[in-house]
């Protein structure tokens, strides 16, 4: 028999799982602590009551806990505690989001329970509670338990949350560790823990440049100390990209709050990368990162970082310096970042005629190191409207917002639909403005969906943000071929909806593969007028178009022509809808693709 199979009835449950987590750690052969933590010590199921709504669960948990978090006796408490759960018959994870809201009368006594129920509490679900509790009570000396507790499967999520106030590279190697599926930060987390700056920085300046391992920036920065490394390590050519190529990550806001803003130290990382920025060597990456970050600071969230008056203009103004124009030379056919960065190397140095940025201002922005999303930038006094005010993802992109002329500004009010969350509008939302015109001037106001306080009125003249508008319109330089295709067939078919109504379909979205930005896809929704008996519904067919040679507009005319005569259904892809409608006419989703 293994050590590792030995190693469960080597802890029963009457070991409090601080002391277990110490336990299965000493033993660990080669001191690594796996992936997703160590199993927790079997036990009884855990309780799913199924019965009760979350108002009812919060006052249960409420009536149940808060009389015994206010006991002086931190054992006397603990243990009643370890009890009343067990009677609340609540899964550790609800018990903890419920405890996280209760009032409490005496923080001092609850934050003594906390650590004693932390410390020798033998299930989840009482530990959970300790946990939840440190979330909000937490002091430094707590770190070493927590860290502990860290080490146990299950617990990861509430003993991050209350490590990050407290010891962020801490929570940060915990975080790394548990969502590193594919083990390319190992290395990364292995060094740290060993407590070598030395290895850390070779680890760190080895990580790929890919998502799978960038995708968790703010933890990796913060797990290795990148602020400390770089005070150590000031002309590190390697270690400065490396923390370019950080910086510019946690500013995406694909997806949700962009990390830069909740990365502390970002303020002093930003101003030592670009002191000392003249250390890289001027190859076409370099100078591309460089130019992706003066947007980020021009335009992007880390505008919203609290900068000292002035410190953000002279850290543009110093990259402006290290971009000089003649390092964007006409791009070879093909290279796309040499053209993108030729294209876009004044975009983050703009000034009006007083040397100030504008009242309002359009940034179209797309960075193709990054990924293929394009978004609208607005910025209102310089300030970038939605990450300010809504925060979950991208703002839409030109093609929606400018190439529709849904921003300009009538006497008839019209509301406009600025952001969508990730994740849909249904499920977190959007952010919604009203744009009117009243007199001399362009009204933003009836915000919808904003986080927050309520957003203000803005007030823009109207000459200035007509002038603004239609710079933008016209402005295509952010636009690549295949996508300058997308945006030309998509006008065509604004223009002349009969071609695809006569084959029953309609454009449902036209734009670049996600995976291949050199490929115009456009995708149709077939809706027929008389579906067979019993079905109904719609179905999509997606009509690839790779980039080849010949200009986007001749391309765009050649697709709009091939429309006049054939019904995109018999050339483009099926890709799905309606079971039913599917079934009765035949069609079928082609099978993957077998891996390479």
């Amino acid at each position: 028999m293994s050590v590792r199979d030995e190693r469960e009835p080597l802890a029963p449950r009457t070991t409090s799982l601080y002391d277990y987590a110490l336990f299965r750690h000493g033993i660990e052969p080669d001191g690594r602590v796996p992936r997703r933590g160590y199993p927790l010590p079997d036990g009884p199921p855990e309780p799913r009551r199924k019965d009760l709504t979350w108002q009812q669960a919060q006052a249960e948990v409420t009536d149940a806990l808060t009389p015994l978090l206010a006991d002086p006796d931190p054992v006397r408490a603990a243990e009643a505690v370890h009890r009343r759960v067990a009677e609340l018959a609540m899964s550790h994870r609800s018990l903890r989001a419920h405890v996280a809201r209760l009032a409490l009368a005496d923080e001092d006594a609850a934050r003594r329970t906390a650590r004693q129920l932390v410390r020798t509490g033998t299930d989840a679900a009482a530990v959970g509670v300790g946990i939840a509790l440190l979330i909000r009570l937490g002091e430094p000396e707590d770190v070493p338990c927590l860290k502990t507790l860290g080490m146990l499967r299950g617990l990861q999520d509430g003993v991050i949350a209350a490590l990050d106030p407290l010891d962020r590279q801490a929570a940060g190697l915990l975080v790394i560790r548990g969502r590193d599926r594919s083990e390319q930060l190992t290395p990364l987390t292995e060094a740290i823990t060993s407590g070598d700056p030395e290895a850390t920085r070779s680890a760190l300046v080895s990580l790929p440049d890919e998502s799978q391992a960038m995708w968790l920036a703010r933890r990796i920065a913060e797990a290795a100390d990148l602020r400390g490394l770089l005070r150590a390590r000031p002309q590190d050519a390697e270690l400065l990209a490396l923390t370019g190529r950080l910086l510019h990550r946690m500013s995406d806001q694909l997806d949700s709050r962009a990390d830069i803003l909740d990365y502390p130290p970002a303020r002093a990382v930003y101003e030592a990368l670009v002191r000392h920025a003249d250390r890289l060597p001027p190859t076409p990456e370099h100078r591309s990162l460089l130019l992706s970050l003066a947007l980020d600071l021009h335009s992007g969230p880390a505008v919203l970082l609290n900068w000292r008056p002035g410190r953000r203009r002279a850290l543009l103004d110093a990259l402006d310096r290290l971009l000089p124009e003649e390092a964007a030379p006409e791009p070879a056919p093909g290279d796309r970042q040499a053209d993108w960065f030729r294209r876009n190397r004044h975009l983050p140095f703009a000034r009006t005629e007083a040397g100030d940025p504008p009242r309002w201002e359009l940034v179209v922005v797309h960075d193709p190191g990054d990924s293929p999303g394009v978004e609208t930038r607005i910025l209102a006094d310089g300030i970038p409207l939605v990450p300010a005010l809504f925060g979950k993802g991208r703002a839409n992109p030109p093609e929606y917002l400018l190439d529709s002329g849904r921003l300009r500004a009538a006497a008839e009010p019209r509301e406009v639909q600025l952001c969508e969350a990730y994740c849909t509008e249904g499920c977190c939302g959007a952010l919604y403005v009203t744009i009117r015109r009243d007199g001399d001037e362009v009204v933003w106001d009836g915000w919808r969906g904003a986080v927050g306080p309520p957003p203000p009125a803005y007030r823009f003249d109207a000459a200035a943000y007509d002038a603004e508008l239609a710079r933008a319109e016209q402005d295509h330089s952010w636009c690549w071929p295949a996508r300058s295709t997308a945006r030309l067939i998509a006008a065509g078919l604004r223009d002349r909806p009969e071609l695809t109504a006569r084959w029953e379909v309609a454009p449902s979205w036209i734009g670049t593969d996600w995976r291949d930005p050199d490929t115009t896809v456009a995708q149709f929704r077939y809706t027929p007028s008389a579906p067979p008996p019993g079905t109904g519904g719609s179905l999509y067919f997606a009509w690839r178009l790779p980039d080849e040679d010949g200009p986007p507009r001749a391309r765009a005319a050649a697709a709009l022509q091939r429309l006049e005569t054939d019904d995109p259904k018999t050339f483009a892809s099926f890709g799905g809808g309606n079971d039913e409608l599917a079934e009765a006419l035949g069609y079928r989703t082609a099978p993957p693709a077998p891996p390479a």
